[in-house]
């Protein structure tokens, strides 16, 4: 019997140990729910604010606004009030910017409710809070618009170095300056041009640059810049280009693999420029009368193209094998060529 009472005594004991144990327990969750440094602080955002969890945004933008007018510093006159109504306005404005915000209400919630996963909050509030606070879309407009006028700019650059170096070329210079003399934009009698020779030369300069500009076909990576090609308008006419070459892909596919049509000019123009992998701006580099050529040894066809291109390369090679400047490269690699290491006796 006595025993019987130890024992219910002993457990008696266990068990009201046990919860205040569990009550321990509870109130150190519900402290540490609040992070010094963190959101609001040792405070509860929404006791700040005098909402709660299930309130809606309006309802936070309502309280807010009430709670500012009510604590705004401006309406206490001592400056001890004023002191405490600044740190309380402070409370008020910092709890709803964040409970405002769905991403970080969120966030804030997540540690009310998980409180153990300390160092992991500080991560994610200080990861939101210091990252910069642009719109994504934002940062890719101005990086598209950037990318497009140095694309512009790059082009006429490109493009205003052939037309010098043209101007320049012997060749197309007499050509050039033939057609200003006939079309009279060259004085031909320079004694009775009164002006300094500096002058003269410049405007006859100009005046060849521009006939170069007018009649000279310049294509490839240096042709005339212009608006469409930039990445803006690219974008923007995308899916037009994608509905044209859909158009494209299904009218092949019809003439050529189901009713088996000859190919035309156009047709055999893009095979020949599929099997060399040209890219636009090469294959336009390419002159009319090569690829006149090209088509006269029907390169279209993939075996004629096979052969022409293996042609091309021993053509290559004994050019090379020919050119002194590669006999001498050879030789210097034979030997070694730079870098090379040499292991033995010191």
């Amino acid at each position: 019997m006595a025993a019987s009472a130890g024992f219910s005594s002993l457990r008696w004991s266990y068990l009201h140990h046990a919860n205040l144990c569990i009550l321990v327990l509870l109130s150190f969750s519900a402290v540490n729910a609040y992070i010094e440094g963190l959101y609001c602080g040792n405070e509860n955002c929404y006791d700040l604010l005098q909402t709660t969890r299930e309130s809606t945004k309006n309802e936070i933008v309502k309280a807010y606004r009430k709670l500012a007018r009510k604590w705004h510093p401006d309406r206490f006159k001592t400056e001890e009030e004023k002191a405490t109504a600044t740190v309380m306005f402070q409370k008020i404005a910092n709890a709803y910017e964040i409970l405002k915000d769905e991403e970080q209400r969120n966030d804030y919630n997540y540690m009310l409710d998980h409180p153990e996963e300390y160092y992991s909050h500080y991560f994610y509030y200080y990861r939101r809070t210091m990252a910069p606070k642009v719109d994504v879309r934002i940062v890719i407009a101005v990086s598209i618009s950037v990318i497009s006028i140095i694309q512009y700019l790059n082009a006429w650059n490109n493009y205003n170095t052939a037309i010098l170096h043209l101007s320049k070329e012997p060749k197309y210079r007499i050509r050039a300056t033939e057609i200003a003399k006939s079309e009279g934009l060259l004085n031909t009698n320079r004694r009775k041009d009164r002006r300094k020779k500096e002058e003269i030369r410049e405007e006859e300069e100009a005046i060849i640059r521009k006939v170069v500009e007018q009649k000279m076909d310049i294509r490839g990576g240096f042709s005339k810049p212009q608006i469409t090609d930039v990445l803006w308008i690219q974008l923007v006419l995308s899916p037009y280009y994608l509905l044209r070459y859909l158009a494209w892909y299904v009218r092949w596919i019809w003439k050529f693999t189901i009713k088996g049509e000859e190919y035309g000019r156009e047709e055999k123009f893009h095979l020949i420029k599929k099997y060399m992998k040209c890219g636009k701006t090469q294959w336009e580099a390419i002159d009319d009368y090569e690829k006149e050529n090209y088509l006269n040894q029907s390169l279209w066809m993939k075996e004629n193209f096979q052969v022409w291109k293996t042609k091309q390369e021993e053509d290559l090679k004994a050019k090379l094998a020919e050119s002194a400047r590669y006999k001498s490269y050879r030789r210097y690699m034979k030997k070694g060529g730079a870098g090379q290491i040499m292991f033995g006796p010191e």
